[in-house]
């Protein structure tokens, strides 16, 4: 069967037709450009590289980069998104391993797994939650958005299921501003549920008290307290979490 009679089956059957050789030599350019952007970032301890020294690593010139990327804004989109896209893919599999009717559990599984991420993949922690990187505009509603939903999703659907259970209590604060109601009002409409206000402020409370957490022990700043302190305050910070939302209270496995 030669190339364009594999294309007419994968269409037949409803598949996605196999990347012809071009294709893949080109997502193979693609992973190495990638690959090299972020081992550079890691020596120069900043996401701010030059697209001169990328192609310098991988002994080519400046333009012949650029019929790969437009510019350095979108090679960063595409680093961005891979790291969001990853993010998603940890916290979903770390969830999908607990039980569906223990929200706390995945609550505690979901938190557990963003933190180790955060760990395991400073770099990548840094380019999608540090200081923005200088002179970078990402695209509006555009890939890391969506990736960005994807990855962040997982708060929003514990929630979701709370309610769906009948397990949703009360927020710890029971007060929200119009702004904020305006915001519940369209992550209602995102998530196919209505959440209340109170509700909705009180996930970002939650994420906030969450991130600070992590992003404090990723940068180095809670090492004075050991590890074990800090898997006894982490799991602390959960429960407030989830006392803050009304979820049922965590219970790790």
């Amino acid at each position: 069967m030669n190339a364009e009679q594999s294309s007419a089956a994968d269409r037949a059957h409803g598949r996605a037709p196999a990347p012809n050789r071009r294709e893949r030599a080109r997502a193979a350019m693609l992973d190495e450009i990638k690959e090299t952007a972020l081992e550079l970032m890691r020596e120069q301890g900043t996401p701010d590289v030059r697209f001169s020294d990328i192609a310098r690593a991988m002994g080519l010139t400046a333009p012949a980069l650029y019929r790969y990327y437009a510019n350095r804004d979108e090679l960063l989109t595409d680093l961005i998104v891979d790291a969001f896209n990853d993010l998603a893919e940890h916290l979903a599999g770390a969830v999908g391993e607990v039980p569906a009717d223990d929200v706390g559990g995945r609550l505690f599984a979901a938190a557990s797994a963003y933190r180790r991420w955060a760990s395991a993949q400073p770099l990548q922690f840094a380019l999608v939650f540090g200081q923005p990187v200088a002179g970078y505009a990402a695209p509006e509603q555009g890939p890391t958005t969506e990736a960005a939903q994807r990855a962040m999703a997982n708060l929003g659907a514990l929630v979701t299921l709370a309610i769906e259970r009948g397990e949703l209590r009360e927020p710890l604060v029971r007060e929200a501003g119009p702004a904020v109601a305006a915001c519940a009002a369209v992550k209602s409409a995102g998530m196919g549920h209505e959440i209340p206000p109170t509700t909705y402020q009180a996930m970002m409370h939650a994420w906030a008290g969450l991130h600070g957490f992590t992003c404090l022990e990723a940068y180095g700043h809670l090492k004075w307290l050991g590890p074990q302190a800090c898997d006894e305050i982490f799991a602390a910070q959960i429960r407030a979490a989830a006392l803050a939302v009304g979820l049922p209270e965590p219970r790790p496995s």
